[in-house]
């Protein structure tokens, strides 16, 4: 097939980016793949129970909402874990940095799922968190006192004695997690569909989870650059 020719370069640049080319599209082959996979697992776990979270009502006041309404107009339900709980006088800038790309997908993303970000913060900490950073997309859901988080590794709660020393999660502490988690509404029960495991794997070593990359631009476009990511991590403020 004809490539792209740019100004100047050389037959080497050419060679060597076209052989880029053909591991480029074989890993889109490998996505694709890996997707179809993920579409054909069998039915999940049922949920044990209907979960009863707390959010900002039309009112603009707090108000309770059961997981069976989150669905809304659609069967499928993904569900965001925010590492930004009540013990935390800041939220994590990791989850931070992917939510400040995610807010512009959120409406998107309403069309064909429903999409809510969860935390053990109370509702009205995390408004306010939302409003200053200018989230306007993303509607956010407290799971303070609901078992959310035990049930579904939003913390460490529930990790084995396995788990726990491979994290450096000490004994007698726990803490909140970031992972994504995705239910589906069948015949009136709520499933579990699929969720972010990577992130709790053994990763190879020198290779890092990557589990959220999925749905984070930033890391793609830094993947793009010269220099790659490299140790860069995203900070609250540049200021």
């Amino acid at each position: 097939m004809p490539q792209l020719s740019y100004p100047n370069e050389s037959a080497t640049y050419r060679d060597a980016r076209n052989k880029l080319l053909d591991a480029e599209i074989a890993l889109r082959a490998q996505i694709e793949a890996v997707a179809a996979l993920r579409r054909a697992l069998p039915p999940g776990g049922e949920a044990p129970q209907d979960y009863v979270f707390e959010r900002i009502g039309a009112n603009a006041m707090p108000e309770q909402v059961r997981m069976s309404d989150l669905f809304g107009k659609h069967d499928t339900l993904i569900l965001n874990s925010f590492m930004y709980g009540p013990e935390r006088e800041t939220p994590c800038p990791g989850c931070t940095h992917l939510l400040d790309g995610l807010d512009g997908a959120a409406r998107h993303v309403s069309q064909r799922a429903s999409l809510y970000i969860v935390a053990k913060s109370p509702i009205a900490r995390l408004a306010a968190w939302a409003h200053f950073r200018g989230w306007d997309h993303l509607p956010f859901l407290s799971t303070a006192g609901n078992a959310y988080d035990a049930d579904y590794f939003g913390d460490t709660s529930n990790f084995s004695a396995e788990m726990r020393r491979q994290h450096g999660v000490p004994d007698n502490e726990n803490w909140d997690e970031t992972i994504y988690n995705v239910f589906r509404r069948e015949g009136g029960k709520i499933r579990h569909f699929w969720g972010s495991e990577m992130s709790f794997s053994k990763s190879p070593p020198g290779q890092h989870h990557r589990s959220g990359d999925f749905a984070n631009p930033l890391w793609g476009l830094l993947d793009i650059t010269p220099e790659g990511r490299g140790d860069f991590f995203p900070r609250l403020s540049y200021q």
